[in-house]
């Protein structure tokens, strides 16, 4: 009876544990994160642009000159000529490359321009001469939302925000931080779900090595197993099948003078196949099971394997019954 109950246990814990893989597996993949991408751009990948040389000795008058292309960049810009403004700001970089400033001015162009990656490289270049000038981070951060790259644009801004106010660089945040927290869940969602599929996948495997160690117990190895009636050969079979061995299956009676001779050999076989299951079916006492077997006469021997008969011996002859047990076991 217990044996009868863990099987239904089981089979009905591996049919919910099926289902439950398979709708988490669904939602896994079908889960998407709505994100305001509204200011998301293609990478750009133009050849870097002019940089200024940090060890050259910079002079007074390179330093009024730098201003005033930095001026004309400015009236460039504010006519909308965003790639003159750019020319601009390379003429003073060049002139002037110890300006943090005019680094972060031109990346802020370069953010107009929609050119992120032009733009970080400008914004890093500002900042590693000055680690605490707002527009630079501001820059940086701006580009790095328009790639997509959440996380690392609301450090910059939040940077930014700490040095000084702007109302653009706000308005990001807000984007940036809501699609951050956004990923955030989806994140911590996907992985509650993983671990949901891997505790399910666990509890499915320690039930199939409960279960199979209890059919396992059903079974003797190296001896031969005495069948009380059909249900009970039913059981038996699938328990052999569960675990994956070899079933044989000896039809025999009391009054049958040949099984006398070939029961003690029936039994050495047994003990030289520990890891086949041998059966033995008195067709007086478990009738149904000859019924249904349709036995024609004793002794005679079935190999079953993987729920079917996969060979048989009928003609009394053990040195035969004794290859074929072989042959299936090998």
């Amino acid at each position: 009876m217990k044996g009868k109950m863990l099987r239904s246990k089981y089979r009905k814990t591996v049919e919910s544990n099926k289902d439950k893989a398979h709708s988490l597996e669904v939602e896994i993949v079908e889960s998407d994160v709505e994100l305001d991408d509204s200011d998301v751009v293609e990478p750009d990948y133009d050849p870097p642009l002019q940089m200024g040389d940090p060890s050259v000795e910079v002079s007074e008058d390179d330093q009024e000159d730098a201003l005033v292309q930095k001026a004309m960049a400015m009236d460039a810009f504010l006519a909308g000529n965003l790639d003159k403004a750019i020319s601009f700001l390379t003429e003073a970089v060049v002139l002037d490359p110890n300006s943090a400033m005019l680094y972060a001015s031109r990346a802020s162009v370069l953010v107009k321009l929609k050119k992120p990656n032009a733009a970080i490289r400008d914004a890093d270049a500002s900042l590693k001469i000055n680690d605490e000038l707002g527009r630079g981070y501001k820059a940086r951060g701006m580009a790095k939302g328009m790639l997509g790259l959440w996380d690392a644009a609301a450090r910059d801004l939040l940077m930014a925000s700490k040095f000084d106010f702007d109302e653009e660089a706000t308005v990001m945040l807000k984007k940036v931080e809501s699609n951050r927290k956004k990923i955030i869940e989806h994140r911590q969602k996907y992985e509650k779900l993983r671990k949901a599929r891997e505790q399910g996948k666990a509890e499915l495997g320690r039930l199939r090595k409960e279960a199979e160690n209890e059919f396992a117990s059903l079974l003797k190895d190296g001896k031969v197993i005495r069948v009380a009636s059909a249900k009970d050969l039913k059981i038996k079979l699938n328990s052999a099948a569960k675990t994956s061995r070899l079933a044989i299956v000896y039809f025999t009676a009391a009054w049958c003078g040949p099984c006398v001779h070939i029961s003690p050999i029936y039994t050495k076989l047994a003990s030289k196949y520990p890891k086949g299951v041998f059966l033995q079916v008195d067709i007086d006492e478990a009738r149904e099971a000859a019924a249904e077997w349709r036995i024609a006469s004793i002794p005679s021997f079935y190999l079953w394997k993987d729920g079917r008969v996969v060979d048989e011996e009928l003609q009394m002859s053990m040195n035969s019954l004794d290859k074929m047990i072989l042959e299936h076991t090998a």
